[in-house]
């Protein structure tokens, strides 16, 4: 059987205020919110990359780490320290900390999805 041609389009987030978190990852990847209809926020990233916010009013974020964490977002910087305080300027909150495992560090933002920033190589 030949396999047919599938891609991602996007990566989705559910949220209960898709503007606010639009915001918060527009701030920080430098993307453009290309869509915002109040139930659907869509950010444009460079190439093909984009991430979306679905409205979903009854969200709970996982609770981490006794739930695991099940998916999250690789960030890639060039410099951790600059990036921590930005994020967490934003809103984001840290779990743990790159000295538990060096080159990344875990954080949440506003509304509970866990990411990392990852040391780029």
């Amino acid at each position: 059987m030949t396999a047919p041609k599938i891609d991602v389009d996007y990566t989705v987030l559910d949220c209960p205020d898709t503007e606010a978190l639009a915001t918060f990852y527009a701030q920080v990847l430098g993307w453009e919110i290309a869509r915002n209809d109040g139930g659907w926020a869509v950010l444009q990233g460079p190439g093909e990359l984009r991430l979306a916010f679905q409205k979903a009013p009854d969200f709970t974020p996982l609770d981490w780490p006794s739930d695991g964490i099940k998916i999250h977002l690789d960030l890639v910087v060039d410099d951790m320290e600059a990036s921590e305080k930005y994020v967490l300027g934003l809103g984001a909150t840290k779990l743990e900390g790159n000295e538990n495992h060096p080159g990344f560090a875990v954080f949440r933002d506003p509304v509970g999805h866990i990411f990392c920033l990852c040391r780029r190589d």
